[in-house]
This record gives C-alpha cells, structure tokens and sequence, in this order.
C-alpha cells in the first residue's frame, strides 16, 4: 500500500515521468547520430531496422537483470506471461519502432518530435474512448490542447522545421504513435497481474530478434562499424530499457491521462537536443519559455483534474 501510494503521489509521477521524457527526447538525435556513424543511409530501411533490432534485444537483456537485482529473484515469464509479452511487443517494439525507426529517417528529427508529440492525445483517446479505462472530460481535452500548444510553440519558433517527407517520414511517425497508445492501454491491463519490468525486458528481447531477424533477412548492416558507432547502440539500449520500464511501473499505478499528459516534455527535449546535436534549427529564447509553461500548464490542469475525482 505504501509503495502504490508513493509511486501514484502526483510530484513523483512528474519527476519520474520528466525523466523518461529526457531519455526518449535524447532518442530522436541519437539514433540519427547513429545512423551517421554507422554509415546507414536513409533508404537503407533493412540496416535501420538491424540497428534497432540489436538495440532493443540489448535493452531487453539489460532490463531482465536489472529487474532480477531489484527482484531478488530471475526474471522468467511464465504461463500467459509469455502470450501477453509477445503481445505487447507487436505494437510497442516491432510495430511502433519499424514506423518510427523508417519514419525517422526521411523526416527531420525537428519534424518526428513534433509529430510524436501528438501520442498523448491518441493515448488518452485510446485509453477512455476504445477502451474505456477512464472518462475522457473537458479538462483533460483543454490541458492536452494547451499542452500541445507548446508543442507546437516551441517547433515554430526553431525557424526551421528541417527537410522531410509527408508520407514516407511524418505519416510513419504518427503511425508509431497509435503503435505506442495501444501498447500503454496493454501495459497497464497486464500489469495489473504481471511485473511490468518483466513485460518490458521480454518484448524487448523478442520484439528485438523480430526486428533483427527481417534486418537480416534483407541484407541489412554496418557499413562502418566503430567504437563510436557502438557507443550510440548501447546508449539507445539504455534509453529504452530505463525509461520503458520506469513508464511502466507509473502506469501501473496511475490513470493513463495523468502520465501520458507528461509525455508533452518528450518532444521539447527532442526538439532542444536536436537543435544542440544536430544543429537542426536556431536558439529558442523567450519562446521556450512561453512552450515549457503552456506545456505546465496543459500537465497541472489533467492532474489537478485527478486530485478533484479521487477526493470525490
């Protein structure tokens, strides 16, 4: 009961959540970054989807141990465990990351972080309409507009969205986000009885393999492999495996609305690291200012929204 309260307690669910928004952000750049490194070129959709099949089968790896530490105990799924995770992996590793990892690459990473900042109204969309896990209100729809406002705001203001394609970069990105508000209404559903750090870790082994597998199958590769290069692969791996699960277990534990809505930060950061690594646009100045406190806004709004229903 503590553990539930501590982990549903509203500053922790921010703190964590803005955590996991910085390294999914951090992502956008460093996957470009990698495929430069790597010498993998933006056509070659066979060597992307090798680079991210390696990354998630080594993120999966890292997260079954460092769940096993916390567990006291080897992490094994067993029983429906081993259906729900392959589940999951449909949507959250292989379906959403074959759009984006291909999307990615003919868009601009200015341009993905944008569109991937629409995953939080198509989460809560899923989540209280489809699914009807919560009810969807006229506060949370205000808070996401005003959330996405600053979304918006702070791309803008970059005076320069980059170079891409419609239909072959930013059409993919969006659809990896549908991949995404499916696979956190699975999350949550199965983590009412199983580990998440369990599904986690084994949807990204075998989401990873899959992803591997058909690199593999279709002559993907590194034309350039490097230390540097490596380096990237096991960052991203880290990424996904902190992140993922830390998402997971605030699912677990919290409405759909009240973490996804946080999930705002996730393209501010992409769009600032962008902007720093990849020299994608210009400084910001009073403009992100003026994004971050839409995008508080937009969060306060949802989550005092929250503490009203459950006194009620």
């Amino acid at each position: 009961m503590k553990k539930e309260k501590f982990l549903s307690n509203t500053i922790v669910v921010i703190i964590g959540a803005l955590i996991c928004c910085f390294l999914w952000g951090s992502a956008f750049p460093f996957i470009k970054i990698g495929y430069k490194l790597l010498a993998i070129e933006a056509s070659d959709t066979a060597s992307q989807l090798l680079f991210g099949g390696i990354r998630f089968f080594i993120a999966g790896i890292l997260t079954v141990i460092l769940g096993s530490i916390m567990q006291r105990k080897i992490l094994v799924p067993k029983g429906r465990e081993i259906s729900e995770t392959i589940k999951l992996s449909m949507f959250q590793t292989i379906g959403q990351y074959i759009l984006f990892y291909i999307g990615l690459a003919h868009t601009s990473g200015v341009r993905a972080s944008i569109v991937e900042g629409t995953n939080v109204f198509v989460a809560i969309f899923v989540a209280g309409i489809i699914f009807k896990q919560e009810k969807i209100t006229v506060k949370k729809i205000i808070g996401s507009i005003i959330g996405f406002a600053g979304v918006i705001l702070i791309n803008v203001s970059g005076n320069s969205m980059g170079q891409g394609n419609v239909l072959s970069g930013d059409l993919l990105v969006f659809l990896s986000t549908v991949c995404y508000a499916l696979s956190s209404v699975m999350l949550k559903n199965y983590s009412k009885k199983t580990n998440p750090v369990l599904l986690s870790g084994y949807q990204f082994i075998f989401g990873g393999l899959v992803m591997t597998l058909i690199g593999l199958i279709f002559k993907g590769r590194f034309p350039n492999i490097n230390l540097a290069g490596m380096m990237v692969l096991v960052y991203l791996a880290f990424v996904s495996a902190i992140a993922y699960s830390l998402w997971g277990i605030l699912l677990k534990y919290n409405p759909i609305s009240k973490v996804a809505v946080i999930g705002f930060m996730n393209p501010v950061f992409g769009v600032i690291l962008s902007t720093i690594l990849l020299k994608e646009g210009t400084g910001f100045g009073l403009a992100a200012v003026i994004s971050l406190l839409l995008i508080c806004i937009g969060i306060i709004i949802v989550n005092i929204e929250k503490k009203k229903e459950a006194a009620h």
